[in-house]
């Protein structure tokens, strides 16, 4: 069985999306399947490191990148396919070619953004990215998808017309050594900050902790700080960053909330490594690969109650209702006086942290790949 892995994506892809396509393409190499002949479009490493539209802003570069897009979809793509007659081809960013192949398609459509979530994106993009991904459905396809309630939500809004089953993925592997100064480097001390990593999309809810965050210290007088890693949102329409700063500054947070931007391996293994609790208010999350990644690390996870961060957690993490502020502020406040409680989330996480695994997430490709199409 030979099987096309496109990655091009990588040259663009930012946090779950690329650790999705990173870790699946270690995972087919660490374990290999004698009856799979894989072939990648690109070197992962390579194509990840290419810089060539990660900064495009304005308008023309925007523009040179989707037409570039376009073209590796609907020419270069089925090219590859001719050439190395896959008998499966993979796309693991929402687009699979509109052309007719002669092989069968696994495509991954990660989430139900686009259509649950119009207003936060640009509306003639939104319909032309969700035009590109229905036209790539067709002949032999199945698609692929996070978690039960991305798999729901893919019915509700593509039909049934190709069979939708569900792969979870493993966490980023963090193997980079810990940077050992950057905790005092940023003033931050041991089990000192509550944390989240990630972009500032809109749907993470991020403007919701920081209120919550500032409840918190008035009711507790507590020393703790908070830390927001990550950059910007995808879009204007997406970005919650300035919200965030703003109110910062309007609760007088500038020596509380620390916004490093985007950080490296080894930053991210000191905060994680140093962090009291981990939060995610997200309202919208396809997965949740921070949680994993916290209960990997030992933390105490406080999540939404959105369905699939409960899926994903299995009852390994503090729930509150979603954006709902007291609620937030509320658990905040428990896990920071509850000792035994933040020992019991630490045990629970750990548990279901060995449900995710690059092996795991291998295998369940393997037997998609190599079961009939229903």
């Amino acid at each position: 069985m030979k099987v096309l892995l496109d990655l091009q994506y990588l040259n663009v892809a930012t946090t779950g999306i690329k650790t999705y396509m990173m870790e699946l393409s270690k995972a087919v190499r660490k374990y290999p399947h004698p009856d799979i002949e894989w072939i990648f479009t690109h070197e992962p490493e390579d194509q990840a490191a290419d810089k060539t539209y990660k900064s495009a802003h304005t308008k023309v570069q925007k523009l040179n990148y989707h037409l570039d897009y376009f073209r590796w979809k609907e020419f270069l793509l089925p090219d590859l396919v001719k050439k190395h007659k896959p008998d499966v081809l993979i796309c693991l960013d929402f687009i699979s070619p509109a052309a007719s192949l002669p092989c069968r398609r696994l495509t991954v459509i990660h989430d139900a953004f686009f259509w649950q979530m119009p207003k936060n994106y640009s509306r003639w993009w939104r319909k032309y990215f969700t035009s590109l991904i229905r036209k790539g459905l067709k002949e032999q396809t199945e698609i692929i998808t996070t978690s039960e309630y991305s798999r729901t939500s893919l019915l509700e809004h593509l039909g049934d017309s190709f069979p939708i089953s569900v792969v979870y993925q493993a966490p980023k592997g963090l193997k980079t050594a810990t940077d050992a100064h950057f905790l005092a480097k940023n003033q931050l001390s041991n089990q000192g900050y509550f944390l989240h990593i990630g972009t500032f999309d809109k749907r993470k809810n991020l403007p919701l902790l920081v209120k919550a965050f500032a409840d918190f210290l008035g009711k507790t007088k507590s020393d703790k700080k908070l830390v927001l890693a990550g950059g910007p949102g995808e879009s204007k329409q997406m970005n919650d960053l300035p919200t965030v700063e703003n109110l910062v500054n309007e609760f007088g947070l500038e020596e509380k909330v620390l916004l490093p931007g985007y950080i490296a391996d080894g930053e991210i293994k000191a905060l994680y490594e140093g962090a009291f609790g981990y939060v995610f208010p997200s309202e919208n999350e396809g997965f949740g690969i921070p949680i994993l990644e916290a209960f990997g690390f030992g933390l105490p996870v406080i999540h939404s109650d959105q369905p699939a961060l409960v899926e994903v957690a299995g009852g390994g993490g503090l729930t509150f209702a979603t954006g709902n502020q007291a609620d937030l502020t509320e658990k905040l406040v428990l896990l920071d006086r509850e000792n035994n409680l933040r020992e019991k989330l630490i045990q629970m996480g750990k548990r279901r942290s060995k449900d995710f695994s690059p092996q795991k997430f291998i295998e369940a490709f393997h037997q998609i790949i190599l079961s009939p199409l229903v």
